[in-house]
């Protein structure tokens, strides 16, 4: 027996033994990979693209350098180290997981850290949406406000939110006017015609049966507005329904009659009015007959006769008049008779300050604003108009333009706690709407409820189905994919004679429009870079080369074609990330490292060559051009990421038409990857992209975390978005998965105190 027992024991020693030499270890599994296929490149005298590996030799480096870790991780886990010419050794398949492990490990180990959000000031989209819906006042702050700096690509964060003497001086001026047009207690001017027509080149023709105008409201309140309608029709033809629309929003349509008049006129001609309300401000108007078939069957000269065809020629306005029933701002602000008594006023006060405010009032703070009120009607003002005064005094206190949350202990970094349920609220719309909560949220906050998972979740299902969330598409994709630089973008006349406002219109609104419909219906994100479907319309689909699509209505169209699928086929992202006179490479190639896949690569140094304009397209292609600069092994670092990408855009011209020739010579969109992935046309690069799908995942969790905290993300979020990558893998990458894990995540529910220096 005994040498039984001491034959197991021997057996389990053995074992245990074999067990602990098959155990990675830094040493055995990561350090010889380094040594022998990166250090050779990446050392402290040659150090390719400024990389000296010899520190991360070392087992120490794991914990004291984690930064570079990530980022080496990222490169050898997509294939973009070692470079193509390297072998990949056997093992790095074991490096990579053995690097997964530690530092899933190490992350588990960490004290959860959901980090501290500054104090917020609204921004401008943020202050124009909380007036809209507190007021039913339609007010542009950006019209009116400076633009808000920008931090970790977005204009939301709130360290970079400051207020300058200028802006404060901007607050105190809308207040006073926004409070007067929701009120509506001032007296309006006479009325007065502006009139928009063809003859003083003051409309714009969309088509045969539409016209444009873009035009200002001085003063709220209804309008007459009159069409002027030249010409007449065979007598046969049938009536059409000419409609209206303001900002893109329709407004009224009405049905018009078109064949000619049993009078006798030498020069046909009728008009027609509508009376609506309009709002103060910038606005672009459109006027169309629908469904109009009759102008089908005729050319340009004739669309125009006056005998042949009756057609839009002018819009006048004629106004502003009292409304006969009380505005939507005045029906939301006068939830009782004000000059019914003290109680109703205070209750119209407290009110709105409770709105306005996002959180309950106490009666002090309501008395202070009563005191408003007072000063009004001692100055023989009517109580409307003391109202007005602390609506206005609402406006400019900081607890309306600023999101403002409280900590037990702010200047302990240690103490971490749940933020409270009305916090959670203005959170949740803020991020999903850019606006203020509802009353059906806030009355959950105020009511200690809205922290509970199934409730939270119920309110993240209603707000996402609720028109307000493309906010998000207007925001966060606006920013994302840098779409609001196609209102600064300048594309050069004599290039691209085909530019006009109404096709950067459309470009906005088709990606707009993608991103919104991707949300909505739960897509995968991997549609992100090669969906099946777009939105377009008429002028749009006209400069894709799409046939079947007419009027100036968006609407979804299944792509059927290699040329279009995904964002990076939106003209919208392939002008912006253009020249004005050409393509470019470098742009569009950086542009998809750091917006798709979130390796950006390094600025240029200062004297790097430009290239010699004259010459692309003429002399030499584009690519033989570029091709100079990677010959130079210092550029080659970079050149190699980013070229490829950029090559397999360049079947697209500098406003993202399709093309096959740059200038005299053909377009070669072929490409290799760091990777060793190839492709030989745009479709090809977009399949290769998908196989990155986790690599751009996790770049847009990255960039919605941040935007939805309103601040920088840091090491301690590593562990919040590797949590949200493995649910949101799991999930099968639907966008709106990505929404409700942010929303669970520690850092959104959660803050502590500041870190002292």
């Amino acid at each position: 027996m005994d040498w039984g027992f001491r034959n197991v024991a021997l057996f389990l020693s053995v074992c245990a033994a074999l067990a602990a030499a098959d155990t990675p270890t830094f040493e055995k599994t990561v350090a010889p990979v380094l040594t022998r296929t990166c250090t050779p490149c990446h050392n402290e005298a040659l150090a390719s693209g400024g990389v000296n590996i010899a520190p991360f030799t070392q087992a120490a480096s794991l914990t004291g350098s984690r930064d570079g870790w990530d980022i080496i991780l990222r490169k050898i886990r997509s294939g973009e180290m070692p470079p193509k010419g390297v072998p990949r050794p056997a093992q790095m398949d074991a490096v990579i997981q053995y690097l997964q492990d530690e530092f899933a490990r190490a992350d588990r180990n960490l004290k959860p850290d959901p980090g501290r959000v500054t104090a917020r000031r609204l921004n401008r989209s943020e202050y124009s949406n909380t007036i809209r819906d507190l007021l039913a006042v339609e007010f542009r702050a950006e019209q009116s406000f400076p633009t808000d700096d920008l931090g970790n690509g977005f204009d939301n964060i709130g360290d970079v939110l400051t207020v300058s003497p200028v802006l404060m001086d901007r607050y105190l001026a809308a207040a006073a006017r926004i409070a007067s047009r929701a009120v509506g207690a001032d007296p309006l001017p006479k009325p007065l015609e502006a009139q928009y027509a063809n003859k003083d080149k003051k409309i714009r023709r969309v088509d045969f049966s539409t016209i444009e105008a873009s035009g200002r409201i001085e003063f709220d309140g209804e309008y007459m507005v009159r069409f002027g309608l030249p010409g007449e029709r065979a007598a046969d033809a049938r009536p059409v329904t000419l409609a209206f629309w303001m900002d893109g929003k329709l407004l009224h349509s009405m049905p018009v009659e078109t064949k000619p008049s049993k009078l006798v006129y030498f020069d046909p001609y009728s008009e027609e009015q509508m009376r609506l309300f309009l709002p103060e401000g910038d606005h672009v108007f459109r006027a169309a007959f629908l469904d109009d078939d009759f102008v089908k069957g005729l050319n340009a000269k004739d669309s125009y006769d006056r005998k042949k065809n009756k057609y839009l020629d002018s819009i006048a306005f004629i106004g502003p008049y009292a409304p006969k029933t009380p505005s939507p701002s005045q029906t939301k602000i006068f939830i009782c008779d004000p000059n019914s008594g003290a109680v109703c006023v205070e209750t119209i006060v407290s009110n709105l300050a409770h709105h306005a405010w996002r959180r309950p009032v106490t009666k002090a703070e309501t008395a202070s604003l009563l005191k408003f009120v007072a000063l009004a009607k001692s100055d023989g003002q009517s109580t409307e108009q003391g109202i007005q005064l602390a609506l206005q005094a609402m406006l400019v206190s900081p607890h309306f333009l600023f999101r403002i949350e409280h900590d037990a202990k702010p200047l302990d970094a240690a103490s971490v706690h749940a933020i409270t349920d009305i916090e959670l609220a203005s959170r949740l719309s803020y991020f999903l709407w850019s606006s203020m909560p509802d009353d059906e949220l806030l009355g959950l906050a105020e009511s200690g409820k809205l922290h509970a998972p199934a409730t939270l979740d119920a309110q993240v299902k209603r707000l996402l189905a609720d028109p307000r969330s493309s906010a998000l598409a207007d925001n966060f994709a606006g920013q994302w994919l840098e779409l609001r630089n196609l209102d600064v973008v300048k594309p050069d006349p004599q290039k691209f004679p085909e530019w006009s406002p109404e096709l950067r219109d459309a470009m906005k609104q088709e990606t707009r429009l993608f991103f919104d419909s991707m949300l909505r219906e739960n897509r995968p994100l991997s549609e992100f870079l090669d969906a099946p479907f777009t939105f377009l319309n008429e002028r749009l689909a006209n400069h894709y080369g799409i046939e079947g699509v007419k009027g100036p209505q968006f609407r979804r169209v299944e792509i059927d074609t290699p040329q279009r699928g995904g964002i990076l086929s939106h003209a919208s992202v392939l002008t912006v990330s253009s020249y004005p006179t050409r393509t470019s490479v470098v742009i569009r190639g950086q542009y998809i490292l750091n917006n798709i896949l979130g390796s950006p690569a390094p600025p240029p140094p200062p004297d790097v060559p430009l290239l010699d304009e004259a010459a692309v397209g003429a002399t030499a292609s584009l690519r033989q051009q570029m091709e100079k600069h990677r010959a130079d092994a210092m550029c080659a670092s970079c050149h190699n990421k980013m070229d490829p990408l950029g090559f397999g855009l360049e079947n697209y011209d500098g406003i993202g038409k399709w093309r096959t020739m740059d200038g005299k010579f053909p377009v070669d969109s072929s490409g290799v990857l760091p990777n060793g992935s190839s492709f030989s046309t745009p479709a090809e690069m977009r399949a290769v992209l998908k196989t990155q799908l986790p690599q751009f995942s996790r770049r847009m969790e990255e960039k919605m975390l941040t935007y939805s905290l309103g601040r920088g993300l840091g090491a301690y979020d590593r562990r919040t978005v590797d949590e949200i990558d493995r649910k949101l893998a799991a999930n099968g990458y639907g966008f709106q998965s990505l929404i409700y894990e942010i929303v669970r995540s520690l850092p959104f529910q959660s803050r502590r105190g500041e870190q002292q220096p």
